[in-house]
């Protein structure tokens, strides 16, 4: 049980943490937030990745094995990639509509299953 929190928690987190790194542009379509000037944009930023750490620190908390989770670190790190790649894709393909996935960025994606897979091996 505590893995599916860790997971939970850590796609949350992603959700979060897209917005605050990459969200502000597509919302620069906004006159309203056009007009902010960089030091604004960055407090907004911010303030939306402390909610990303709200969800990050708990799940990394969780799901470590130093707690009696499932997960070593390099576990959860390779994990939380995974889950950051998926929530980007999603994100940049519902709201760019410019942004076109590739073959390469396919096989790519495949090369991280397979990283998972490795890093969960004995």
């Amino acid at each position: 049980m505590k893995g599916l929190y860790t997971i939970l928690l850590l796609v949350a987190s992603n959700i979060f943490m897209t917005f605050a790194w990459y969200g502000h542009l597509k919302f620069k379509e906004y006159s309203w937030f056009s007009a902010l000037p960089l030091i604004g944009i960055i407090a907004i930023s911010w303030g939306i990745a402390f909610f990303e750490y709200c969800f990050q620190v708990p799940a990394n908390r969780i799901g470590f094995q130093g707690n009696s989770g499932p997960f070593s670190l390099i576990q959860l790190k390779v994990i939380q990639e995974v889950i950051t790649l998926v929530v980007f894709v999603l994100f940049s393909t519902l709201l760019f509509k410019n942004e076109a996935l590739k073959w390469n960025h396919f096989l790519a994606f495949v090369l991280l299953i397979i990283s998972v897979y490795l890093v969960f091996r004995e």
